[in-house]
């Protein structure tokens, strides 16, 4: 049976850590603020936002919510970022994806302040990480990184294959496992013959938004398998893109969906908000 990696325990040991980092700003005189843009009610996104708010209560963060109707036009929520961006007293702006379809998600992070992109998602945030400068880096990809680091699992010289290759994810994580120096190969739905492929791989990284699509034919005996899908099944159950059960058996460390790469997206994200104030 596989080692279980506690990516709730591990997020509060980051969190802690920011807590340390915004007092010792306190007793500076510096407050740390994130403005969170939230269009319309997603039910998903709420949870998301309600999360974040938690967190940043917890980081000693002051969580500023900016909260627009679903009908909102693209001048409309652009005005708000504009207005953010040029607020001394706002260190970091996220705006909660998805958008509703009549706005340009792409436009909305190009107009982020890249000081204050404390998603990552940024072009000058994504060109830092990709050329190894210090910048902000995508919340989910440094989760892992941390998850890794912290379960002492050496990446260095190891076979990693990641199966996704979104901008938020995939193409991020991919950079940032070469700077742990690993061996990267990024997998994606044109990809031939992936199960050969991801039995390849000594760390496996699975990022494609597939119920419980990776099964035990997938993974190589002893692998550490790091499952950053979050799905329902067929019974409304919150699950991986990793059949966790099946999966178990053959790995030999594995994350859970809930409670694996979760809950570091948003550590992560309160460790890039104090980030922001000292970058």
């Amino acid at each position: 049976m596989a080692k279980l990696i506690n990516g709730k325990e591990i997020s509060e040991q980051v969190k802690q850590e920011t807590r340390v980092r915004t007092d010792a700003l306190k007793e500076k005189g510096i407050t740390v603020t994130l403005a969170v843009v939230q269009v319309g009610q997603d039910p998903a996104s709420c949870v998301y936002v309600r999360n974040k708010k938690r967190a940043c209560e917890a980081c000693g963060i002051v969580s500023r919510s900016v909260e627009l109707p679903e009908e909102t036009t693209m001048d409309e929520l652009m005005k708000v970022v504009r207005e953010l961006n040029a607020d001394p007293s706002v260190n970091g702006i996220l705006v909660q994806l998805p958008l509703p379809p009549q706005l340009d998600e792409s436009a909305v992070i190009r107009a982020i302040d890249p000081e204050k992109d404390v998603d990552g998602f940024h072009p000058e945030s994504v060109g830092k990480l990709s050329l190894g400068l210090p910048g902000f880096e995508s919340c989910t990809p440094a989760g892992v990184i941390q998850l890794l680091r912290r379960s002492g699992v050496e990446c260095e010289g190891k076979e990693c294959v990641i199966v996704g290759r979104s901008n938020i994810v995939g193409k991020p994580m991919g950079m940032m496992m070469l700077r742990e120096n690993a061996t990267v190969t990024i997998a994606h739905s044109r990809t031939r013959n992936l199960k050969e492929v991801c039995r390849r791989a000594d760390i496996l990284i699975i990022a494609i938004g597939k119920a419980r699509f990776i099964t035990e034919e997938y993974i190589k005996p002893g692998a550490v398998v790091i499952d950053c899908g979050i799905n329902r099944d067929e019974n409304g159950k919150l699950c991986g893109d990793t059949d966790f059960d099946r999966v178990s058996e053959i790995a030999g460390a594995i994350t859970p969906v809930p409670g694996g790469v979760g809950p570091m997206t948003v550590a992560m994200l309160m460790k890039n908000c104090v980030d922001s104030v000292q970058i």
